[in-house]
């Protein structure tokens, strides 16, 4: 695990203190009759001031999935990351580290990168031309027409950063919880072996979704809904989420089959000394997390229409394609889909409380070549499908949450997730109002 943490330079106060006693009250006063089991009452996904309150006492407190090492390969190279307010410098430094850097121009608050990424060396902002270095310092102001103009005082703020098995998190807050240590040890053992280091990007997609935040990570969090995904289902078994005892009856076939594809895959992992057991905390830790090894349908390899795999090239050290998916759920805003021929990464950049961004990357091994050892389109085929749907479904979620005629709904025993992910959330922004 490599890590590295950059201290910010500047305090940062909590938003309940800008919010007037009365609407603070009644923002307290939902979080209190918040009725467990049931979805959320309709402004936590339309109401502009929670989504306020979202960003600080979530997106401003918490570490927050940026994006991975594939992004970032070479020195100079950079990601912006914007959500809610903030935008976010994502630096690969000469010597090899992770900077995060405020992207706003410490003379008159201009963006200082204007791309979703590239390769820098000094940081120019276009505005007047100050120039900060990797590490944020000030080190040009043309002209400052101050006699006692100290450009030491004017660096760019930093944030922290940590890079563990190749995925990148960062925190804006002065403090970041301290429990994530702990959550990163539990998911370490399941992606190192795919090695992200020696990964190459194939594509990236951003979909902008017509949806709350919120909207977005509770319907990952079930598939109740996954009849809406055709192409997803000829792979990954449509009974994920279900129990014994809650099973329908056109599942029962299916749910054999899934079992006895379970215990294979297990098999083998235990031969490859590979950790597969579900660890699922969710809302009993800071940093909530869900993963597992779970096996697939058909060949069992990858997310295709027979199951088999979509690249030549096993990832890092992994002995078989045939290893299902290691799935992972990191709250607040991400989830992951790690194979044995490719990874795709799911990051939720909430825009404000109605437009999420969704961005997901599809990685493949760094020596893959693309039209020889994998096909870009099949690659990346079943996911764009499925965003579509997701996109879909998200909306109309919205579209419904900002009806006088909607009511919050009982969730289904197969939706426990979504309401471990509802109950994390309520956790966490209660704690922060404290």
């Amino acid at each position: 695990m490599t890590t590295s943490v950059n201290a910010p330079l500047s305090a940062r106060g909590k938003l309940p203190s800008t919010l007037p006693a009365e609407q603070l009250a009644e923002i307290t006063e939902l979080f209190a009759l918040r009725r467990t089991g049931y979805s959320l009452d309709a402004p936590f996904y339309t109401d502009p001031t929670i989504f306020k309150l979202d960003m600080e006492a979530i997106f401003g407190q918490h570490w927050i999935f940026a994006g991975s090492v594939a992004e970032l390969p070479e020195p100079g190279d950079y990601i912006t990351v914007d959500y809610g307010p903030y935008s976010l410098i994502v630096l690969r430094t000469d010597e090899g580290e992770v900077n995060v850097l405020h992207n706003v121009c410490r003379h008159r608050g201009a963006r200082v990168l204007t791309e979703a990424a590239g390769s820098t060396g000094n940081l120019v902002c276009g505005y007047h031309s100050w120039t900060y270095s990797p590490e944020g310092n000030l080190i040009h102001a043309s002209a400052p027409g101050e006699a006692k103009f100290d450009k030491n005082c004017f660096a760019l703020k930093r944030a922290h950063s940590r890079e563990v098995a190749g995925l990148i998190f960062v925190c804006i807050a002065d403090v970041p919880p301290a429990d994530f240590d702990e959550t990163a040890k539990i998911f370490e053992p399941y992606l190192a072996p795919h090695d992200l280091s020696k990964t190459k990007i194939a594509y990236q997609q951003n979909i902008i979704e017509e949806g709350n935040w919120k909207l977005v990570m509770e319907n990952n969090r079930e598939c109740y809904h996954c009849d809406g995904h055709p192409e997803l289902a000829c792979s990954l078994f449509p009974t994920w989420g279900l129990t014994e005892g809650l099973i329908p009856t056109h599942l029962e076939e299916v749910w054999d089959r899934n079992k006895q594809a379970q215990s294979s895959l297990e098999e083998r992992c235990r031969r490859y000394g590979l950790p597969y057991e579900v660890v699922e905390e969710l809302d009993t830790r800071i940093a909530g997390i869900r993963i597992s090894r779970e096996s697939l349908d058909g060949e069992g390899e990858s997310f295709s229409a027979d199951g088999r795999r979509l690249s030549k090239k096993l990832l890092g050290d992994l002995p078989d394609f045939r290893l299902g998916r290691c799935s992972m759920h990191l709250q607040p805003n991400s989830w992951f889909h790690f194979l044995g021929d490719h990874v795709i990464t799911f990051g939720v950049f909430p825009i404000n409380e109605h437009q999420s961004l969704v961005r997901t990357t599809w990685l493949v091994a760094d020596d893959a070549e693309e039209g020889v050892d994998y096909d870009l389109d099949k690659l990346t085929y079943t996911w764009k499908q499925t965003n579509i749907q997701d996109k879909a479904f998200v909306e109309l979620c919205q579209q419904g949450a900002a009806s006088p005629a909607y009511e919050p709904g009982p969730y289904m025993k197969s939706e426990y997730q979504v309401e471990a992910f509802i109950n994390w959330y309520v956790q966490r922004v209660q704690e922060h109002l404290a």
